[in-house]
């Protein structure tokens, strides 16, 4: 853009200098003539290839604006089209949940329902390749497990996941949320 700035200075520049050759050189008929002609002649013709370039140079940023444009409708378009294909298999989880609320049996009857619809939510995570964080009795990892505090257990070795306060989930080999644990503190193994 500067370059062709800088050229239609040089451009500018140079028809003042032609026009200023014209009216100095008005006395000279013949030989005068013809050079002016000459220069006449190349200026128009730069003349119209700066117009062509400036014009060029228009239509080339149009079309990358274009480009941009469609290409960021493009990505909320698939955005909106990944969250709707997970929004629709949820969608009869909540039904499954809204029947639970409105259904009058016991309370081991609502409790095995809630677990069924556990199990179909648990499903659709696996479908959708999200995968629970493994967590109780693993050793502690700052990386897949967020420590809520420490609890001593003699049962599990020093720094393992005692108990799983919050599910962590990954998609694929990627961390979604990790999980929230208490973690154990074996006071035989720290005083050895």
């Amino acid at each position: 853009m500067q370059e062709q700035e800088a050229e239609v200075k040089t451009l500018e520049t140079a028809e003042e200098a032609v026009q200023e050759g014209v009216a100095s050189e008005s006395s000279e008929p013949t030989t005068g003539a013809t050079e002016l002609d000459t220069l006449k002649a190349e200026y128009e013709q730069l003349k119209a290839e700066r117009d062509q370039l400036v014009d060029r140079l228009a239509r080339l940023q149009a079309e990358f604006e274009n480009a941009r444009k469609r290409a960021e409708r493009e990505k909320q378009e698939y955005r909106d089209f990944a969250v709707g294909n997970v929004v629709e298999q949820f969608l009869p989880v909540i039904d499954n949940f809204e029947l639970a609320l409105k259904a009058t049996g016991s309370a081991d009857q609502l409790r095995s329902g809630v677990e069924l619809i556990v199990k179909q939510m648990e499903e659709i995570l696996r479908q959708l390749q999200v995968q629970p964080v493994a967590a109780v009795g693993q050793e502690f990892d700052p990386r897949h497990h967020e420590a809520l505090g420490t609890v001593e257990r003699e049962d599990l070795p020093d720094q393992h996941v005692a108990e799983e306060v919050r599910r962590g989930y990954k998609l694929r080999e990627r961390l979604i949320r990790p999980a929230l644990v208490r973690v154990a503190s074996n006071p035989k193994q720290t005083s050895e």
